[in-house]
């Protein structure tokens, strides 16, 4: 794990040094509790962190100004890949496994294989290339900052989209985070299609009006072990599975599964 306080240079120690050219891979949607996870990958020519002044983590980055920065890293990028898991796959295999799976997607979908490749904060198994993870990667790398910019503005977009589909939840607001005008809407309407099943609100809610869930599910822990859950009001079938939505595939007790 390499500390986030270079300042752009572990980037263009690794182009000086041959083992260029360096993919930055960073994802948005985490945290959220509805919508998709969008992962990015993106490989910027050696000193264009110079030509990209607004470049930082996404998230510090006011819309418009993520927005006129997408522009420059899509005209700028050597080359740049995004993938969007939508939340079936995370509620059936959790969040922490396909963000992972996520950064792999995108690494082999760039046309080049990389050098090297830098992640934000997580050591990523099954890379094409060495690979470094680097703590806040996304404020000291500026491919990884590029790669946050792209996976942050697509997932926006999308969420404005879905906001149109189910205006009832604010998904153009909060973009799918649990706000507490977000929890008001899952209290009052329930689930929509596009949230995660698996997270302790959202089975929460989809209990208190007695809605199945539209695809499989496994819960997490956290809403396994939660009271105000009751598992079997969630659909008509639940099963043992010795995954977790939460990643937790090495504790013993799994989580169970809604189909």
């Amino acid at each position: 794990m390499v500390r986030g306080d270079l300042f752009w240079g572990l980037q263009g120690a690794l182009d000086r040094r041959g083992l260029g050219p360096v993919a930055g891979v960073d994802e948005a949607g985490r945290g959220a509790c509805a919508g998709p996870l969008v992962v990015a990958a993106c490989v910027l020519r050696p000193g264009d962190a110079a030509r990209l002044p607004e470049l930082t983590d996404s998230k510090v980055l006011t819309a418009k100004a993520r927005d006129r920065v997408y522009d420059r890293v899509v005209q700028r990028a050597v080359d740049y890949s995004v993938i969007v898991i939508p939340a079936a796959e995370i509620d059936l295999f959790g969040i922490h496994v396909m963000n992972l799976e996520g950064m792999r997607r995108a690494v082999s979908a760039l046309r080049n294989t990389p050098g090297y490749v830098l992640t934000d904060g997580f050591r990523v198994s099954g890379l094409p290339a060495p690979s470094i993870p680097v703590l806040k990667g996304d404020k000291a790398v500026a491919c990884v900052a590029a790669a946050s910019v792209l996976a942050k503005v697509t997932r926006d977009r999308i969420m404005g989209d879905l906001h149109d589909v189910h205006p009832h939840y604010g998904f153009d607001v909060h973009k799918g985070y649990s706000t507490t005008d977000h929890g008001a809407a899952l209290d009052t309407h329930g689930p929509s299609p596009v949230h995660r099943w698996s997270y302790t609100n959202v089975a929460t809610a989809a209990a208190a009006h007695r809605m199945p869930p539209p695809h499989p599910v496994v819960l997490t822990v956290a809403a396994l072990e939660n009271p105000s859950v009751p598992i079997r009001a969630l659909g008509p079938y639940v099963g043992n599975n010795e995954r977790s939505a939460a990643g937790t595939a090495a504790k013993s007790r799994g989580g169970a599964r809604i189909s």
